[in-house]
């Protein structure tokens, strides 16, 4: 039967007698309940005192202390387990000393105080700047620079330990090596377009230093943000700045003419080549012709000279005569001088110049070749053609 049904036990479970008045008093189930605790770890009761507050255990048996011990051990061993994010590094210290570094992922440690973790973000983008800095250039000028350095961690136990402030540690690495650099250079590269290679010497020159110091530092950009005069003579480099670009703008115009020009003449040049070669290939030819026809009139000359000859003197003359409007003959061994006025001839006849001029040599002919025939033969000259055998005889002519 339940204890607590009609006509039951008196007792609730705490040993307590009902109290068919009212409920059961409170302050009787906790010393009840802390009397059971007191005997669960070995304890002697301690009786109950009419008081009415709530007593906790006193002490406890070696069993209890047995399991809090474990308890707080196996609570002290979980406290060792950590987790190192992928942009981290895990830095382990035992007694303060450095001890290892551990990647990315789940490890364990020997909980404090034998071990302490240190965590480091070595993918962050850290930065430090350099404002106004005036520096000597190379040909003794001044120059104000800003500088910014971009850099993240390489070996996070260096950074940690190596050196006391490597932020610090960077900055002066920063400014010792832009003065150096920048006091190598020239001004007019600083201020127009050499920055590129002043910030790469000066990012080679501080990763240098950084790596002399063992600081745990990669440097990843240097960016010459900055570089011009001081404002005191800002104005006379302004404008040297505006004539250096109108040399600049002098200086392609003259190759945009040169490249327009250039071009040209080598096409007039190609043109008088390909005319040369054109006229040496004519005068080539021609010269051919006139000694393949006198290798052919050899042939003849060898066969009948005198025929030959006298058909070359007639021609001869018959090509002067026809180009002249005046003759006049010289008869050797005569008196009078003969004149033959073809122009006249030409103009005072109805037929064709041509016609007039052929009848009128072939008469002079004629009449020469009549007036004396022992004195005047083919051999004689006329207009300056010498006939063969007959070096004497001569002709004037008269325009």
């Amino acid at each position: 039967m339940a204890w607590n049904e009609p006509g039951g036990n008196n007792n609730d479970p705490w040993g307590n007698k009902k109290n068919d008045s009212g409920p059961p008093d409170l302050d009787e189930v906790f010393r009840n309940l802390q009397k059971k605790l007191n005997g669960l770890f070995g304890s002697k009761g301690s009786g109950s005192s009419g008081g009415s507050g709530v007593q906790l255990p006193g002490n406890l048996g070696p069993t209890g202390i047995i399991v809090g011990l474990v308890l707080l051990a196996g609570i002290w061993l979980l406290s060792g387990f950590y987790i190192i994010q992928p942009a981290e590094r895990g830095v382990i210290l035992q007694f303060g000393k450095y001890a290892k570094t551990t990647q990315p992922g789940l490890h364990w440690r020997i909980p404090w105080p034998v071990q302490a973790l240190e965590r480091v973000n070595v993918e962050q983008n850290r930065s430090v700047a350099l404002q106004g800095q005036k520096v000597l250039t190379k040909d003794e000028n001044i120059v104000e620079i800003d500088m910014v350095v971009q850099y993240n961690i390489k070996d996070a136990a260096e950074y940690l330990f190596n050196v006391q402030d490597p932020d610090g540690t960077l900055q002066q690495a920063t400014d010792s090596a832009l003065r150096e650099v920048v006091g190598q250079t020239d001004m007019d590269p600083i201020i127009t377009q050499g920055r590129s290679l002043i910030a790469s010497s000066a990012s080679l020159k501080i990763q240098e230093i950084l790596d002399s110091y063992n600081t745990g530092v990669l440097v990843t950009t240097v960016n010459l943000e900055r570089a011009q005069p001081p404002a005191e003579v800002q104005a006379a480099f302004s404008d040297a700045i505006k004539a250096r670009e109108d040399e600049q703008r002098f200086i392609n115009e003259s190759e945009a003419y040169a490249n327009e020009v250039i071009p040209r003449a080598r096409g007039d040049a190609a043109i008088a080549l390909e005319e040369a070669k054109a006229y040496r290939t004519q005068v080539l030819n021609a010269a051919q012709g006139e000694a393949n026809r006198f290798e052919a009139l050899l042939t003849e000359y060898t066969k009948a000279h005198e025929i030959t000859r006298e058909r070359l003197y007639l021609e001869s003359i018959e090509s002067v005569l026809s180009n002249s409007s005046k003759v006049m003959v010289d008869v050797e061994g005569g008196n009078n001088l003969m004149y033959l006025p073809i122009d006249k001839l030409m103009g005072g006849g109805t037929g064709g110049a041509s016609g007039s001029v052929g009848s009128a040599s072939q008469s002079a002919i004629q009449h020469m070749q009549n007036a004396d025939r022992t004195q005047f033969t083919p051999s004689q000259s006329a207009i300056g053609v010498s006939r063969p055998g007959n070096s004497r005889s001569r002709s004037r002519e008269t325009q």
